[in-house]
């Protein structure tokens, strides 16, 4: 069906009445300026995310934006709150209520329009989870009696309650998710904005947020609007849904979103010509894994035990892990349950409070963080590349290889910070990838990747397990780690509960199934 704008008329008791929409976009385009001083040659000065965007969504809508890597959802969302709309030329446009969104007070903009983003550590500021809670309200300048009330109730909604008094830096990714839902539903939205609130949630976590979402769009008559490249879990929640391509919108049936949709190839299948380019750039083919290689350890972790303060409850409490040398492990389990910290501990960050942890190939370590700015610090693309050159050995031509192969091409002269979630995640693999390490540890490495992006990282990693590269993995994102794992590792208060290989792991599971 082609449309001119994508819009919704009340039913019901206003049948046939037009309402006025929640989000309205009014034939907006939408380019980022080019960073000053960027260097990558044949860019161009501008590149337009949104060509003539027209779109309503009406009061008390659950709409979905779907739409692969890179096509505009997250600057769509953002453009509608002025306190973190991005730089650039924008025409047409955005208005929330009837209102175009640059009229809006900072105080009116915050109590109508509210923003969870895809990395929670973009929004949280505050030490506490009570404090965080607070801080939107405490600068609303809502009376103290109210605020309090506020942030019980809302905490009541999420079941905060265990870990309400406790330090944000302590929290899990999804934990960290849920705290920056609340800390802004706390400030009473109309319109709530959310860009892949459940990439960092495990899958039965998952199930929880969304049944409280639903209940903040039925029940608390709030307008959500969601971002996602895995539509399928909310589609009996959602009431509308419009998809995103090559800088424009169109309507998209609920029902064609239902179903896996979202497959990887399994391990073992054959790598792709994008996969073969990449290696071609980094492969080590002379330090390929020799026959028999896989009966030494790449990593060995015996009895660790971890807490993060003196008095805080242990994270890891006597865990024993092992990884083959060339073989691909995957960390799978509940928010909190330590996954995270496990990295952390093998990359050297952390250091176990009893036990030992020894890497094969310490010297030889790369690890991407659940939030991939914490490598990105370069003012564009291309000078984000080139910074380790010096170090690794490498120059302008890999780097551009590199950019194709990760399907970022023509974004050198782009800032690392206005590129999608999902782009900046391959950015920063990119970036490690460029100094071959032996030993890769990966966070959420599929976070905020369409199919397409997914199944290109699951071809990466199964290249460089054949290139003899050892990775470990924790994930929440179950079919990668069918797809790419030779094991997986179940972990449970403190301890791997089981570790197996996907087949059996998979095929014996009553929640964690792929």
């Amino acid at each position: 069906m082609s449309v001119d704008r994508i819009r919704s008329v009340e039913t019901g008791d206003g049948a046939g009445v037009e309402s006025v929409p929640a989000l309205s976009f009014s034939d907006v385009t939408f380019a980022y300026a080019a960073v000053d001083g960027a260097t990558s040659a044949g860019a161009a000065a501008t590149q337009t995310v949104l060509s003539h965007v027209s779109l309503d969504v009406p009061e008390g809508a659950f709409c979905l934006v779907v739409g692969d890597t890179g096509s505009g959802k997250t600057t769509a969302l953002t453009l509608a709150v002025p306190a973190i709309a991005p730089v650039g030329e924008l025409e047409g446009h955005v208005a929330v209520f009837g209102r175009d969104v640059d009229t809006l007070s900072v105080a009116e903009a915050a109590s109508t329009v509210g923003y969870v983003f895809q990395d929670p550590e973009e929004s949280l500021v505050c030490d506490t989870v009570w404090h965080e809670m607070a801080f939107g309200l405490e600068n609303l300048g809502v009376p103290a009696d109210v605020m309090r009330r506020r942030v019980a109730e809302t905490s009541y909604f999420f079941g905060m309650g265990p870990w309400f008094d406790g330090d944000v830096a302590s929290l899990s990714g999804g934990q960290r998710q849920v705290l920056a839902l609340a800390s802004v539903l706390a400030m009473r939205p109309r319109l709530l904005l959310l860009d892949e609130p459940t990439s960092m949630l495990d899958p039965i976590a998952e199930k929880s947020f969304l049944s409280a979402l639903f209940r903040v769009n039925r029940e608390l008559g709030i307008t959500i609007v969601v971002a996602t490249h895995r539509p399928a879990p909310m589609v009996d929640y959602a009431t509308m849904a419009v998809g995103m391509h090559e800088g424009g919108v169109r309507p998209v049936d609920l029902d064609s979103l239902r179903g896996p949709g979202d497959r990887l190839s399994v391990h073992g299948s054959p790598r792709d010509g994008d996969a073969d380019a990449l290696m071609g750039v980094i492969g080590r083919k002379a330090e390929s894994r020799p026959a028999g290689v896989r009966g030494r350890c790449s990593l060995s972790l015996s009895d660790v035990w971890f807490r993060y303060g003196r008095e805080d409850p242990w994270v890891l409490k006597g865990l024993d892990l092992e990884l083959p040398m060339g073989g691909t492990g995957a960390l799978v389990g509940g928010n909190g349950c330590g996954k995270s910290t496990i990295l952390s501990l093998v990359a050297g960050s952390l250091r176990p409070r009893r036990g030992r942890v020894d890497v094969a190939s310490a010297s030889s370590v790369a690890y991407l963080p659940q939030d991939p700015k914490a490598l990105l610090v370069a003012a564009d693309v291309v000078s984000e590349l080139m910074e380790w050159s010096g170090r690794g050995g490498y120059g302008p031509g890999e780097v551009d290889a590199v950019l194709s192969s990760m399907g970022l091409a023509g974004m050198g002269e782009r800032h690392p910070y206005d590129l999608s979630g999902g782009q900046r995640q391959l950015l920063a693999l990119a970036k490690l990838l460029l100094m071959r390490p032996r030993l890769l540890l990966l966070d959420e490495p599929t976070k905020g990747l369409d199919l397409s992006a997914r199944d290109q990282v699951a071809d990466v990693v199964r290249s460089l397990s054949d290139e003899g590269v050892s990775v470990l993995v924790a994930t929440h994102d179950l079919e990668f780690a069918r797809a790419t794992a030779d094991q997986v590792s179940m972990v449970f208060d403190g301890e791997v509960a089981c570790t197996e290989p996907p087949a059996d792991f998979f095929a014996d599971n009553l929640f964690y199934q792929a």
